[in-house]
């Protein structure tokens, strides 16, 4: 998931081809649709994204009451209105009315904090639980920013290397050389440095074991001299998410293919491209293609059939962008690395969305 950031911004206002009371305000390449005559071009106005949770006042203030996601009709989530995808919302709440947007702007003010706004964590299944234990030594995975919010990440023409991204649930391994340990965690447990312990019934300790991820861990960190390897994959499969690309989450059938690696050599912990480390040695998500970036071309490839299950069973989530050689983003603050996500799948019915 992306981070959750409530921002100011400069909109470019569109007329909505399907509605005369309607209209389309832009932030970044997200578009929201808006009453006409809301908003006009070069003004400022905060930004929601979505997986927002919102407090009841503000939901009643925007008029959104019963209208939004989930089982308190709560969460903000990407629709289609009148045929036009609707991604966030666009408004000028109350509680701001006294603040300067566009200085907001200009300096990057979040206002989660102050409109009371959540991120949406959805429940853990109880195969993807279990008992913790603190792991500082696990590396960890980042979350990952969608293009269309901050499309300045890449630049036109730029070499990159697109993957398919998966709809299942990410696996963080770590091998530790000193010890010759492994610690298995979730994206939401890693990120508090907190490791699975071992359990036949967890989905990512059967997933790893399944797939031989510890002992390639160990030989990869043999052939790169490595004090620690960390290993990021989808474990996928029915029972995981709704998109099962023909695998099995609750039997021996349970998908799993690498999305990323790192290690830690001399020292410093470096990004490494598993396409070149583990191929012939674990599954790895498709890449779909390597060239020059151009943001047309990578929304075109986020849509159409997943390639996973080579039988195209569902439609594709989405992208990973990765530089062809890795590299720093001031827009991100981090490693150069965003996705975008196919308007199909956000505006599926049924979806499930468990880290």
């Amino acid at each position: 998931m992306s981070t959750l950031r409530v921002t100011a911004e400069m909109l470019t206002v569109h007329d909505h081809p399907n509605a005369d009371a309607l209209e389309l305000a832009q932030v970044g390449l997200y578009r929201a649709v808006v009453a006409k005559g809301a908003f006009r071009t070069g003004e400022h106005a905060v930004y929601i994204p979505e997986q927002s949770v919102l407090p009841a006042p503000l939901i009643e203030e925007l008029g959104l009451t019963g209208r939004l996601a989930g089982s308190a009709a709560d969460r903000v989530r990407a629709v289609r209105l009148r045929g036009e995808l609707s991604q966030g919302i666009v408004c000028r709440p109350e509680a701001l009315a006294d603040v300067d947007l566009a200085r907001a702007a200009e300096e990057g003010t979040d206002f989660a904090e102050t409109l009371g706004i959540v991120k949406w964590v959805p429940p853990i299944p109880p195969t993807m639980d279990g008992d913790v234990e603190s792991a500082p030594g696990l590396l960890p995975w980042v979350d990952i920013e969608n293009i269309q919010r901050y499309p300045d990440i890449f630049t036109e023409g730029e070499p990159v290397v697109l993957t398919e991204k998966l709809h299942g649930s990410a696996c963080l391994l770590t091998y530790l050389a000193d010890g010759d340990r492994v610690h298995v965690s979730s994206k939401g447990f890693g990120a508090k440095s907190l490791a699975l312990k071992e359990d036949p019934r967890n989905l990512y300790w059967r997933a790893v074991h399944a797939h031989g991820v510890p002992e390639a861990a160990a030989r990869l960190a043999e052939r790169l001299g490595a004090r620690r390897v960390g290993v990021f994959g989808e474990v996928y499969g029915a029972g995981v998410q709704d998109l099962t690309y023909g695998a099995d989450g609750r039997r021996e059938a349970i998908g799993y293919a690498v999305f990323d690696v790192s290690a830690e050599i001399d020292g410093e912990v470096r990004w490494l491209d598993a396409a070149e480390l583990l191929t012939g040695e674990l599954p790895l998500v498709p890449r779909l293609y390597e060239g020059p970036y151009a943001i047309g071309r990578v929304l075109e490839i986020a849509s159409g059939r997943e390639t996973v299950s080579g039988r195209g069973l569902h439609l594709r989530e989405g992208v990973v962008i990765r530089p062809a050689v890795e590299r720093y983003s001031p827009v991100t603050g981090g490693r150069a690395v965003a996705k975008a996500v196919s308007p199909a799948y956000l505006t599926r019915k049924g979806g499930t969305e468990y880290e």
